[in-house]
Parts: structure tokens; C-alpha cells; sequence
């Protein structure tokens, strides 16, 4: 029987940003089939999305962060780190596994920045879960 919930991994940091994502995702898929998660921040991301991806329970994980440069480390590390995470997770579990992970060149914590990223992990939500019914509906016809 193929799995028809989805597990959706968001990152705490930026929550009032990454929240969004869910809200988008939700558009498509109905939230009965959504199972969330919430972990501190973009790194604890692939690992438990390989633990929820080898449950067999999911269609797909969803993992949603925003990663941005803090001045003490370059984000570009943790962005690039949790994306290979993140496809490897999926590649050995063989579960669709999907970055809503976005790390702007610039950001900076005023309202009207915040604002343009809060509508854009809506739109980053509705694509993943594009890409997850895409997949399944893909993956079934094959199997068919």
C-alpha cells in the first residue's frame, strides 16, 4: 500500500518566515495528511528526514528552513551541508525527500525584507507539495 501522509519538517530559526511554508504546502495537500515536525534549526533536518523517510509511513518529507548569514559562520556551509543531507536521505530511503530550504545572498531583519520571505516560502510550500503529488502520481504510474 503506498502512503498517502506526509511528514513536514520545519526549522525553528526564522519560524515567522518558515511557518509559511506549511501554510502553502496546505493549499494542496489537506492538513489531515500532514504529520509536522519541528527541529531547532536547518542542520537536525536530514537526519531525521532519512528517520521519517525509512518509516515507510510517508509519501514524501518536506524539510523547510531559512538560512541566513549571521555573522559568525558562513551559511553557505550549513545551506550546502543540509541540502546533500537532505537528497541523501532520499536517495537511501528511495522516499521523495524536498528542500524548502532557501539561504539569501542578503537579508536583513526589517519588515519589508521579512514580508517579501514570508511570501515566498507560501509559494515555496505550494511547490513542494506540486512536486510531491507530481512524484507520487509518477512513481504509481510506473508501478502500474
Amino acid at each position: 500500500m503506498t502512503p498517502t501522509r506526509y511528514a513536514f519538517i520545519k526549522a525553528g530559526w526564522h519560524a515567522d518566515i518558515v511557518d509559511r511554508a506549511l501554510e502553502g504546502f496546505q493549499q494542496l495537500v489537506p492538513a489531515e495528511q500532514i504529520d509536522v515536525f519541528d527541529v531547532p534549526g536547518a542542520f537536525e533536518m536530514p537526519l531525521l528526514s532519512r528517520d521519517l523517510a525509512a518509516s515507510g509511513r510517508y509519501a514524501a518529507v518536506i524539510a523547510a528552513a531559512f538560512v541566513v548569514d549571521g555573522g559568525i559562520y558562513r551559511h553557505e556551509f550549513v545551506a550546502q551541508a543540509v541540502v546533500d543531507g537532505l537528497m541523501r536521505a532520499g536517495m537511501d530511503t528511495g522516499v521523495p525527500v524536498l528542500s524548502v530550504s532557501l539561504t539569501p545572498h542578503h537579508y536583513q531583519e526589517t519588515e519589508h525584507h521579512t514580508q517579501i520571505y514570508r511570501a515566498h516560502f507560501v509559494e515555496k510550500g505550494r511547490e513542494a507539495a506540486k512536486a510531491a503529488l507530481v512524484i507520487g502520481k509518477t512513481r504509481a504510474a510506473l508501478a502500474a
